[in-house]
């Protein structure tokens, strides 16, 4: 009996591990729910990206064509100008000189042209009363050597005038390049000179006076091969700023570069958008993103792309019907790579199934045929 105790205690072991394994696995948790998406409206935007900067169109950087001493600077830094307004003069006595003689050798000329002109007609008075009356004391050959002499000296003065005229506007040219003048309206954003200066050649190529038109703006980015063949002329723009984030701003394509640009084996094109909405606040240089509205539809059955299962040509969803599982074909539209539009198929309000479908039930039975 004492050999056989032990037998018996390590049966009963087995058979309550036995019986406490099936309790547990029976008890196990159930599978993860299936996840599910509602069918909605809602707009649906196919766009393309485009990373670039703000710059304002027109922007002049200006500088004095000649040497000389800065007479005076007649704008302050961010003020407001005009087209045609000047801005700074050198100090250039000579020019002005210049100016004023080429304008008395134009009247010299011009006075010369009349004095010739009245010759030439006199000549010719005097050949016409020569044939006219018999007997002239002078031949008539001689009379035309002189009307032939004279229409040469009204030809040199008119020449002379000519000459007279392009000297004039060579003065008044070297006189202007001593003078800025604002080319078109718009703000002072920086002057790098000082009245009393010197100016050397070397320091004419750097500009004295920045211009900028703040009423005017544009982004230049680059767009993706991958998206070119989409973009047109005129498509809206929705522009987004760095550093104002909270602010949008309108646009709309105004070029894109037939030529592609090449980085790291990356192909690109440029592309230039034209602001539309206001400018103010705006500088020139923010980095900002856009999105080029390629199509749009609006108030359209929306479902995730991940509940969208079968073929290209045959595609499916998965809807559930009071508890049940039911596969349905339907008519996709356009989609933004997250979301589709679905033309028919489906109503607003109906579950659609996302993912993989859900794994079938593997729980054991119990030991009395019952799930546990």
């Amino acid at each position: 009996m004492k050999k056989r105790l032990p037998v018996i205690i390590t049966i009963c072991l087995v058979t309550i591990g036995i019986v406490l394994a099936v309790v547990l696995i029976g008890r196990a948790p159930d599978p993860a729910p299936a996840q599910t998406a509602v069918v909605a409206r809602g707009d649906l935007v196919i766009t393309a990206p485009v990373r670039g900067n703000l710059e304002m169109t027109d922007k002049a950087y200006l500088s004095f064509g000649i040497t000389g001493t800065v007479k005076e600077i007649l704008v302050a830094r961010g003020e407001s100008v005009e087209q045609d307004q000047v801005l700074a003069r050198l100090d250039a006595p000579s020019l002005e000189l210049n100016v004023d003689m080429a304008k008395v050798q134009v009247k010299m000329a011009q006075a010369q042209l009349k004095a010739a002109q009245a010759q030439y007609d006199i000549a010719l008075i005097n050949l016409k009363d020569a044939g006219a009356v018999p007997g002239f004391g002078e031949s008539t050959k001689v009379l035309e050597h002189r009307v032939d002499m004279a229409r040469a000296s009204w030809e040199t003065a008119r020449l002379n005038l000519e000459l007279a005229k392009l000297g004039l506007e060579a003065a008044e040219l070297n006189l202007d390049m001593a003078v800025i003048t604002a080319p078109f309206g718009g703000v002072v954003a920086d002057i790098t000179i000082r009245e009393g200066q010197a100016l050397s050649a070397a320091m004419l190529a750097a500009p004295a006076i920045s211009l900028v038109d703040t009423g005017r703006m544009e982004m230049r980015g680059f767009i993706d091969e991958l998206d070119i063949a989409l973009v047109e002329l005129g498509q809206e723009v929705d522009i987004l700023l760095d550093a104002m984030r909270d602010r949008e701003v309108k646009g709309t394509v105004a070029f894109v570069s037939p030529i592609a640009t090449v980085w790291l084996g990356v192909v690109s094109y440029e592309t230039v958008i034209a602001l539309e909405s206001s400018h103010q606040g705006l500088k020139d240089g923010l980095s900002a993103t856009a999105d080029i509205i390629i199509e749009r539809r609006n108030d359209v059955l929306l479902i995730p792309n991940r509940a969208i299962r079968g073929t290209v040509g045959s595609p499916t969803v998965v809807v559930y019907v009071d508890g049940e599982q039911e596969e349905r074909e339907i008519v996709p539209g356009l989609t933004d790579g997250i979301s589709t539009e679905i033309v028919s198929g489906l109503e607003e309000g109906e579950q659609v199934l996302v993912g993989a479908l859900p794994a079938p039930s593997s729980r054991p039975r119990g030991p009395f045929g019952m799930m546990g």
